[in-house]
């Protein structure tokens, strides 16, 4: 019986799928180590101060490129403890009135958001959390790539910090006018006063300025961002003052 012949075939399939499984592996470990990394960096800054954003870089970044144009921005880190009150309750009236209930995306407001873009146009529903996480870490314009991205962010800071720290953290790097970033410095530059010593109205001005910071002045305000002013003071009474903030942990 004649012994059968066997043809060696180079099939390239088998050292592809592995090329593919080693890509896939080294992809994954490269993604443990980001999300490890960024929990590490979530964890220091629970506590630490938050020395810079995403956003004052780019500030930064464009006042070296174009000194004439742009200015640098100033920031200074302030403690819970030395910033008002007023401010605090002032930013949740104005932004985001479900904040200590919200696990970083506000459920409900995101689908009166998309509503009103099928009626008439796009509606804001980006809430506290999900303004740090913009702030800090990403870029401002509007793409699905981001706004995924924020959402995740979003959660994972609820999960690591409590929620006096990321309202902390916001008002420290909320941006109050042009390249002007934190209570400190819009409370001593447009106001002239300590961040702890703001008062109910002016805490209420700085918050309505938050939508268009760059373009809004706090001492000569237009009729419109006045009457944003009077409806936060109304929020601000509705949901029962300083109280409020004693849900936050």
């Amino acid at each position: 019986m004649p012994a059968r012949e066997y043809e060696l075939t180079n099939d390239p399939e088998p050292r592809r799928g592995g090329i593919l499984r080693a890509i896939l592996k080294k992809v994954v470990q490269f993604l443990l180590i980001v999300v490890t990394f960024f929990f590490v960096l979530l964890l220091i800054f629970r506590w630490a101060p938050i020395p810079t954003s995403a956003f004052i870089f780019h500030q930064n970044y464009l006042a070296k490129q174009n000194p004439d144009k742009h200015e640098p921005a100033a920031y200074q880190w302030l403690d819970w403890e030395d910033i008002s009150p007023q401010l605090a309750i002032a930013v949740i009236a104005a932004e985001d009135q479900r904040f200590p209930v919200h696990w970083g995306v506000d459920t409900i407001e995101l689908k009166k958001a998309l509503a009103s873009k099928r009626r008439k146009g796009p509606r804001g529903a980006s809430t506290i959390t999900q303004q740090v996480a913009k702030n800090l870490f990403l870029w401002g314009g509007r793409s699905y790539t981001r706004k995924a991205l924020e959402a995740a962010i979003s959660v994972s800071l609820e999960i690591v910090w409590p929620k006096k720290r990321i309202l902390e953290v916001y008002i420290n790097i909320a941006q109050f006018g042009d390249a002007i970033f934190g209570a400190k410095e819009a409370s001593e530059r447009l106001f002239d006063v300590k961040a702890n010593r703001l008062s109910r109205e002016q805490a209420a001005m700085l918050a309505a300025v938050l939508p268009k910071p760059a373009i809004s002045n706090v001492n000569d305000p237009r009729p419109s961002l006045r009457q944003r002013q009077q409806w936060i003071l109304k929020q601000m009474k509705q949901l029962g003052g300083l109280n409020y903030l004693k849900q936050l942990q």
